[in-house]
Parts: structure tokens; C-alpha cells; sequence
């Protein structure tokens, strides 16, 4: 009965970090052009980012090889900075953009980058382990309008409901 209940839990961690169905993610992935500070241009409603403005997310290496993670937003409501520090690692090689990311101990989820500016690293469409998550990411506050009218018809496209997507303030405050 133990050994069906962790293999229970093993399957539960591992479908955390999935692909999405029909979802391709990005080869030719460069990591290190991918760190630095990305803003949230636009995302679907999760209960760990509610209410947050100003969302924004800092990728820097780790001593590990894994890549830390800062996410920050601020809540108007209680008008004070969230943080969360959480570390992601490739799940099958550095040159595809598809991570696991954990913000609590040993618990994973997926990172999957689905589209990218390969050129210039400017853009980047971002899906978790199901087509719940969803995030539409910027190197700059602002995104340009056609770019961001793509990027939300390609998730559209492949199933994600951008009906929903909350576009996220990104003005004032640093």
C-alpha cells in the first residue's frame, strides 16, 4: 500500500512538470540570453499573483547550474511589495526552453517558454504545466501592440483561453 501511495505521489510531481497537450515548446533556447529582468505584459488569474501589479521576474544563475528566480508584484490593496524566491532547472537540456520551477521545497512545476524573440531575447510566451497558466512576458514595461496581438493569437490558437488574460499594470513604482 506505501509503495502505490509514492508511486501515486511521484506521478502527481512529475505531471506537475508536463507538457501541455499540443503544446510545442522552443529549441535553440540560449539561457543566458534569456537572464535578466522580464516584465508581465499580460497573464491568466492565479491566486499567487491576485491583485499584483508591476509584475516582474529576475533570472540570474545559480552556483548549482539552475537559474534562481525573483518574481516581485505589488499589492495596491495592502500598497506593500510580494516577493518570492523560488529555483528552476531544464528538464532535458539547456538548449530547449522547458523548466521545472519550485518557489515550495520539493514541488515542481512546469515552465514552458512557447514562443521567443530568438533573435534579440525581447519576447516571450510562457505556459505552466496545463493551459491554465499562462503568461505573456516583455524585456521592456510596455509591449509593442502587434507583437502582444500575435502572441495572444498563437495561445489562442493552441487552446489557451485569452479571454481571461489579465493585462497587467506595469506603470510607477520600480
Amino acid at each position: 500500500m506505501m509503495k502505490k501511495l509514492l508511486m501515486s505521489f511521484a506521478l502527481l510531481l512529475t505531471g506537475c512538470v508536463a507538457l501541455p497537450e499540443n503544446v510545442k515548446l522552443v529549441d535553440h533556447f540560449n539561457s543566458d540570453k534569456y537572464l535578466g529582468k522580464w516584465f508581465e505584459v499580460a497573464r491568466l488569474d492565479h491566486s499567487f499573483e491576485r491583485g499584483l501589479s508591476k509584475v516582474s521576474a529576475s533570472y540570474s544563475l545559480r552556483d548549482d547550474g539552475g537559474i534562481r528566480v525573483i518574481n516581485r508584484g505589488y499589492d495596491a490593496q495592502k500598497q506593500k511589495w510580494k516577493e518570492a524566491e523560488g529555483k528552476a532547472y531544464f528538464v532535458n537540456g539547456s538548449d530547449q526552453g522547458y523548466l521545472k520551477v519550485s518557489f515550495f521545497g520539493p514541488f515542481y512545476g512546469a515552465y514552458v517558454v512557447v514562443e521567443l524573440d530568438h533573435e534579440y531575447y525581447q519576447y516571450s510566451l510562457v505556459s505552466g504545466p496545463d493551459k491554465s497558466y499562462l503568461w505573456i512576458l516583455s524585456r521592456t514595461p510596455q509591449m509593442n501592440p502587434e507583437i502582444q496581438k500575435r502572441l495572444v493569437e498563437k495561445a489562442a490558437a493552441l487552446g489557451y483561453d485569452t479571454g481571461k488574460l489579465i493585462f497587467v499594470e506595469q506603470d510607477g513604482g520600480s
